[in-house]
């Protein structure tokens, strides 16, 4: 039954649905957290030898009440609550919590929880892909270019402030949804980017935390069917997501988009992705979502690398700069601006965003100006750019990729 199943897989996509089964029953958001973790431990341990439950969520859901019951015990004979001991004592904690009704699973209210108001958005942010996406403190802190450290203070913060609040495990009343979207929607599309590129590891991509980033994304949607910003966040992710087979070799390395076989893209996520952008971006005053979609559809219907609309892509990228000054933004527009312009302006347009602190440390710009380098003719430049980026970079696939640019650089 071991090899049967990769329990890693599957522990994650789990998770956030354990996590909501438990806060929804219990409450204690920052107690059944632990509890949750430590049931998946117990499950990474066990399954792999005793075979997989016949239901490995109830199992999970079942050794995670038995655990928080035990720290909530501890908790509250602390504080001297022993009636609130008592009461949680009699819960028949070995069987799984009813079914909920109607078609929001625990996944999508825990989503909104970790959204309340009453969490500032990088707060929200942070502590939904901790909780929902499964990200690591360290994950999470490279996506928002800050210290490790200060992350951890972040979201310990935001579980306390769940915890103290009172705030109750519901979805969000129609009145309430609005104030919540948009910080929803940057979890959801975080998430997707963690699993689409892995910030470490060995593997270039997450393909269990992107799909997962989907049908959130897709449930989101059917909640609220006329927001034009979650129609474009769902056409983004299934048009980034249409090239998943072409994106890597057979070794796992990355291949850049000019060299991807596009016969290995899928066509039908592509149609989707399209059919929503267009009907989104034909409802007026387009947001940042939709406008990285229409750039993601200007690559995906490009019958080659060559024959891609970088004129309308550099000014869509003009159009985001105007939503976020956001410095990755501003690197792919440099990229965009060295196929319209040539190397030398995508070079000079580098040079503005290269000193930003957001991207201190980080592989992405010696990676653009190697590449941008290496078109523009020089070659032993590019190849220390390229050389510089690998040492910078902590997924292995990117390592392995650049080492390999360099190489291929060096003088005969």
């Amino acid at each position: 039954m071991a090899d049967d199943f990769r329990s890693e897989d599957l522990l994650r996509r789990l998770s956030p649905e354990v996590l909501g089964a438990v806060v929804r029953r219990f409450g204690h958001f920052d107690l059944a957290e632990d509890a949750v973790q430590e049931a998946l431990l117990a499950a990474a341990r066990q399954w792999p030898t005793e075979g997989l439950p016949e239901r490995p969520g109830a199992w999970l859901i079942a050794v995670a009440a038995r655990r928080l019951t035990d720290l909530l015990r501890a908790e509250q004979a602390r504080r001297r609550r022993e009636a609130d001991v008592a009461r949680w004592s009699v819960i028949n904690i070995a069987a799984p919590p009813p079914e909920r009704p109607g078609d929001v699973d625990d996944s999508l209210v825990l989503l909104f929880l970790c959204c309340h108001p009453s969490l500032s958005p990088a707060s929200q942010i942070a502590l939904t892909l901790r909780a929902v996406g499964g990200l690591t403190t360290a994950e999470i802190a490279r996506g928002f270019l800050v210290p490790e450290a200060t992350m951890t203070r972040r979201i310990t913060r935001a579980k306390q402030t769940i915890e103290t609040s009172g705030i109750r495990f519901r979805m969000p009343r129609e009145d309430e949804r609005d104030g919540r979207v948009a910080a929803v929607l940057q979890v959801l599309y975080l998430t997707f980017t963690e699993g689409y590129a892995a910030t470490a590891g060995p593997q270039l991509q997450r393909t269990e935390l992107a799909a997962e980033a989907i049908r959130l994304t897709r449930m989101a949607r059917r909640l609220l069917p006329d927001d034009a910003e979650v129609a474009g966040l769902l056409a983004l992710m299934l048009l980034i997501d249409a090239r998943r087979a072409a994106r890597t070799a057979p070794d796992g390395t990355p291949v850049p988009m000019a060299e991807q076989d596009r016969c290995r893209w899928d066509g039908t996520a592509i149609a989707e992705g399209t059919a929503l952008v267009e009907d989104a971006l034909g409802r007026g005053r387009p947001g940042p979502y939709q406008v990285q979609a229409a750039i993601a559809a200007l690559h995906d219907e490009a019958p080659s690398a060559e024959a891609t609309d970088w004129p309308q892509i550099f000014a869509l990228y003009g159009r985001l700069l105007a939503f976020d000054d956001n410095p990755v933004v501003r690197l792919n527009r440099a990229v965009a601006a060295a196929m319209v312009h040539g190397p030398a302006r995508g070079l000079a347009l580098l040079d503005e965003v290269a000193g930003d602190h957001r991207l201190a440390g980080d592989h992405r710009v010696p990676t653009v100006r190697a590449h941008l380098l290496e078109l523009a003719g020089e070659q032993d430049a590019a190849r220390r750019a390229f050389a510089e980026a690998a040492k910078r970079a902590t997924s292995l696939p990117h390592q392995r990729y650049l080492n390999t640019r360099a190489t291929r650089l060096q003088p005969e």
